[in-house]
Parts: C-alpha cells; sequence; structure tokens
C-alpha cells in the first residue's frame, strides 16, 4: 500500500476515533511511531508545533505529519483522512436541512436565534475587552474593514464569502 494511502486511512481512523483536540495526541503518537513515519521525540515536535499554530490540532498535526512523511500529497492525504468525518457530518447536515427547508418551525427557529448570537458575540467582546487594554491594542484598520464588512453584508447583501474576500484584501492594502 502506497504511503499516501496509508496516511489518508491512518488519519481518517484518527478523525473517527477520537473527538478533536487532546485525544488525538495518543493516537497521532502510536500511529506514527508504528508506521516507522516518526520518532517519538519527532511526534512531540509536531504536537508542540500543530498547538502553537492557529487552527485545529488535528488538520495542523495531519499537515505536519503528512509533510514530513511523505511531503505535500501526504500533507493532503492525511487532512483528508482527519476531515472526512467532519465532511461527512456537514453533507448529512445540508441533505437534512435541504429537506426542512421552508419548514415554519425550522425557519422561525433560525430566525429567532439570530440576536441569541449577536448578543453572545457582543457579550464575548465586552467580557474580554477589559484585558485588552493596551496601548495599540484597537488598531483603526481593523476597526474600518470590520465597518465596511457590516456595511457589505447589511446594505449590499454581500454572501459571507464575498466579505470574507473583500476583508482579507482589505488588510493586505492596509498591512502594508
Amino acid at each position: 500500500m502506497s504511503t499516501i494511502l496509508e496516511l489518508y486511512l491512518v488519519f481518517l481512523k484518527i478523525g473517527f476515533c477520537s473527538f478533536g483536540g487532546l485525544s488525538m495526541i495518543p493516537v497521532i503518537n502510536q500511529e506514527m511511531v508504528n508506521h516507522g513515519w516518526m520518532t517519538l521525540e519527532e511526534v512531540a515536535d509536531i504536537i508542540a508545533i500543530a498547538e502553537m499554530t492557529p487552527g485545529p490540532l488535528g488538520v495542523n498535526a495531519a499537515t505536519f505529519a503528512g509533510m514530513r512523511a511523505a511531503g505535500l500529497l501526504g500533507a493532503v492525504a492525511a487532512n483528508f483522512g482527519v476531515l472526512t468525518l467532519a465532511f461527512t457530518l456537514c453533507l448529512a447536515a445540508a441533505a437534512f436541512l435541504a429537506r426542512l427547508k421552508g419548514n415554519p418551525y425550522l425557519e422561525g427557529f433560525t430566525y429567532g436565534i439570530r440576536p441569541v448570537c449577536v448578543g453572545v458575540m457582543l457579550a464575548t467582546c465586552i467580557t474580554m475587552a477589559p484585558n485588552y487594554q493596551v496601548a495599540g491594542a484597537v488598531s483603526p484598520a481593523a476597526v474600518a474593514i470590520g465597518g465596511v464588512g457590516l456595511v457589505l453584508l447589511v446594505k449590499f447583501k454581500w454572501s459571507v464569502p464575498k466579505v470574507i474576500g473583500a476583508a482579507a484584501v482589505l488588510g493586505l492594502l492596509l498591512a502594508r
């Protein structure tokens, strides 16, 4: 069996058998060492790097372990493996919700939960704000990008992916 396929299957097992985060570490450790792809020290280094980089531990560890074991294709295969369960569940949920489209109870629920989500986000911002009262902590450029994003979403009815893309471009332009 090729290393690429083995990486996919190993990280498929990791994705299905662990619940994310720290519960993945023993399985990643065992699989990497048993297949001879890494030593215990190398796995520890990869886990440390995966914990320090932004993003989920499973995806980061899959990227680094796959890259170390089989290069770029190995990283892609490991990521597909660890994300297969999430993709499968999201597709199943999307299919289920598509069947319920037009259901007045579901539409009422999703309409009613919007203010709750906004309230939770505002409460989080208000709670965390005192911890970030440091000189220079509030970036005027970031506030402007957020304002532009809000206008694009509310007034011009842009889709969320378009707004994220526009915010990324503005961030790159304003960062220079």
